[in-house]
This record gives structure tokens, sequence and C-alpha cells, in this order.
């Protein structure tokens, strides 16, 4: 296995895998691998010839200092992984230097409203920080396929959008949300829950769950009010937002309409975790 920190090493490879008209998959990710990171690579790995897995916390799609300082790096870990899994992974994780040279700006994208949305109205500035890193890895690995967690939905439905305005020929693969056994969505973050964080949390997962059982009977204003009532007296998790939206447009909804995809959306805090989690209602 390969592991690249500088750009011209990635990029050598690069040119010998278009030249032997070899495919690329793409899996970009911040390290910290979980079960979730290994089964986007797993898929790559088998829809592709070679697999690209770039490890890099990207500070422009931090929205507070403390985060991006706390973030769990594990890079040796994470390689370990990954040489377990396959020994054809190339691995690219590079210094922020060595991705935006030495002005570390985001682009200020247009995504049609996508990015006003749920994570957008709580974390200004943070999908330009995506769009900006992604373009600069698409256009350094210049892969056929790139693979995304479900889990973050909303930042799918954007990528899709920026290889759009970008008029990139790459396809985004979907792919579904992992979980733990309690149902807790797999997260690089939830490494920093304790123990009785990580006993609690599954009911972020359970409380959707119900949503959807709901979903077909009740109205939108009582799932609002119920899901709030879910975390109203409880110590461990605070609801930061809970939104049922259109899949089209992320819009939130007051009312459902016909023959219209639906998908409930929540952020909760552990203390000072941030967890977020969605679930397709119909």
């Amino acid at each position: 296995m390969r592991v690249h920190k500088k750009r011209l090493d990635i990029l050598t490879d690069v040119a010998a895998f278009n030249k032997q008209k070899k495919t690329i998959g793409f899996v970009p990710t911040m390290g910290a691998l979980h079960k979730g990171h290994l089964a986007l690579i797993e898929r790559a790995l088998e829809e592709n010839q070679k697999v690209i897995v770039s490890i890099f916390v990207n500070p422009t799609q931090f929205n507070t200092s403390e985060d991006l300082v706390n973030y769990p790096r594990t890079l040796d870990e994470d390689i370990k992984l990954l040489s377990v899994l396959s020994e054809e992974i190339i691995v690219f994780a590079p210094t922020p230097k060595e991705v935006y040279g030495d002005e570390m700006l985001s682009i200020k994208y247009d995504f049609k409203g996508l990015e006003h949305e749920m994570e957008g109205k709580f974390r200004p500035g943070h999908f330009d920080g995506v769009g900006t890193v992604l373009k600069h890895f698409f256009n350094i690995i210049t892969p056929n396929k790139a693979y995304f967690g479900e889990k973050d939905f909303q930042q799918l439905q954007i990528v899709k959008k920026l290889v759009e305005i970008e008029k990139m020929s790459v396809q985004i693969i979907g792919c579904p949300i992992y979980r733990e056994e309690s149902g807790l969505a797999l997260s690089s973050r939830n490494k920093r829950l304790n123990q009785r964080q990580l006993d609690i949390s599954p009911l972020i997962y359970s409380t959707l769950k119900q949503v959807k059982k709901k979903f077909g009977t009740k109205s939108v204003s009582y799932l609002n009010k119920w899901v709030s009532d879910q975390f109203k007296n409880n110590s461990e998790l605070q609801l930061e937002y809970f939104e049922i939206a259109k899949v089209s447009d992320l819009k939130s909804i007051k009312r459902k309409q016909k023959d219209t995809k639906y998908r409930a959306f929540i952020a909760v805090f552990a203390g000072e975790i941030r967890l977020i989690d969605n679930i397709a209602l119909n």
C-alpha cells in the first residue's frame, strides 16, 4: 500500500493510472476511520480498478477553531486499518499547504439554496469549505467515481450540485448509513463520546424510526412537537434541530404533498459533541 503526502506523488500515480486506462474510485475522508468508511472503500474496491483514499482534516469546513483542534487525528491507526483491508489502496494524506497552496480560502458557491437549509443555518460557510476542498481533490485525483455516506445526506446533495456547477465528469455514489448495533450512526466524532453519552445516543435513531412509522398518519407539526418532547427533559442530549424536508431541494415542509419524497433530519448535542442523522420517510 502506498501513502503519499505530496501532491506531486499522487499526481504521478494518477497520470500512470490514466495512461493505463484504469478506473479510479475515490473516497474522501477526514480520518479517524470506522466501519462506515470501510464500507465505502470496499464498494469502491469492487467497482474500480484503483482506489484512492484521502485522509485530510479540512480546515475550511470547520465553524469553530475548537472543533478543528479537537477533531480526532489517527493517521497511523488509519493506515494500518486500510492495509488490512487491501494492499491495493493508495492513501493521500496531504498537509493544508499541499492542497490549498499559500492561500487557504474557500470558494463562495451558489448551490441553489441547498447550502442554506439545516446544516447551512447552523454552520455558515461550512459547505463552501466542503465544495472547495472537493474541487481541489477532484482536480488532483480525477476519479471516475467518488463515494459518500448518506449520514451526511445534505452534503451528498451538495457534492452532486458541485459536480454540476464545475462541469466535472466524476460520478457521485451515495452509500447507506452504517450504524452501531445500537442504531447510532457511525461517525468519527463518536470516539469522543463518554460511556453515558454512548448509552443514551441511540435515542436519536429510535426517534427517527418512530417518525418514519408515524409519518403516514400524523401531521408535520405533530411530528415536530413530538420529537421536541422526546429531548425536552433529557439532560444528556440537547436537540439542535429536527426538520422534515423534501429530498429534491431539502426545504423544510409544513405540509405533506402527494408524489413527493421526504426525509427527516436531526442534529443533537451530546455535551459538546454534535451528532447528526437522517432517515428516508417514504
